[in-house]
């Protein structure tokens, strides 16, 4: 039998994950909050893989529990996931994926384009999702996975925040609002080259890489039920930065 997979968490995004290790022979051992973690790492300390599939707002909670056995066996998948997130916890060297798939209560598992996924368990989560036929990319290094990081941030930010003001969906923003969604890209831009200790980023490569995910899904719509969290969320570290985000700064004045 081939070494189990335990899952922190099992919401939507977890199911996915766990048919794809059982499509593999991997026995999937979910934890949830009601179990005592200690006790489930001292039934399984060698775990193949441990995958953290919270919320983001559970992450750092749950990251602050994890016993030093299962450390190194360590898988995020987070939204607005950073490389400061898991140094924070002292882990080095985790697996991550930067999700392109979406899952929803009642539905399948919907691609948009293929996941980038990166770290010492980056080909069993790899062969995983291959096996359901969710595509995804090997990064060469941590530095490209910082960059995809940052795509994905800027796509779900851009999107999230500047639909609080327009609605729709992406390819309706950028077709009719697309100075409004190039000026909030810009300043999530500014606040992730802060988050990840840049100087700047490259402006028109993330641009054309959140395009790339518009046309993954074009009837995607802009504005999820975090985009005013994301917003607040966006401007209390702008202020923690000193950055100035002019065109999120109208957004919040106007919603509210």
């Amino acid at each position: 039998m081939k070494d189990p997979v335990v899952i922190i968490g099992m919401g939507e995004m977890a199911g996915v994950f766990a048919r794809g290790f059982l499509r593999l022979g991997h026995p999937v051992y979910p934890l949830t909050r009601d179990m005592s973690i200690d006790t489930f790492a001292a039934e399984l300390p060698t775990p193949a893989l441990v995958l953290v599939a919270v919320g983001e707002a559970d992450l750092h909670p749950v990251l602050d529990t994890i016993p030093t056995l299962w450390q190194d066996r360590l898988c995020l998948l987070q939204n607005e996931l950073l490389p400061r997130d898991w140094h924070a916890h002292d882990l080095s060297n985790p697996t991550v994926i930067s999700v392109w798939f979406e899952k929803k209560k009642g539905m399948d598992y919907k691609v948009l384009i293929p996941s980038p996924v990166f770290g010492p368990k980056a080909e069993l989560v790899a062969a995983a999702l291959g096996a359901i036929d969710i595509p995804t990319t090997i990064p060469a290094d941590a530095d490209e996975l910082c960059y995809e990081l940052v795509r994905k941030n800027v796509y779900i930010l851009t999107t999230n925040i500047a639909g609080l003001k327009t609605g729709g969906t992406v390819s309706e923003l950028w077709k009719n609002h697309q100075q409004l969604a190039r000026d909030v890209a810009i300043d999530v831009m500014k606040l992730q080259a802060w988050l990840t200790n840049v100087d700047s980023v490259d402006e028109e490569k993330l641009i054309t890489g959140m395009l790339e995910a518009f046309d993954g899904d074009p009837d995607h719509g802009c504005m999820g039920r975090s985009a005013p969290t994301r917003l607040a969320r966006a401007l209390k570290l702008a202020d923690k930065a000193g950055v100035d985000l002019p065109a999120l700064k109208q957004i919040s004045e106007e919603t509210k």
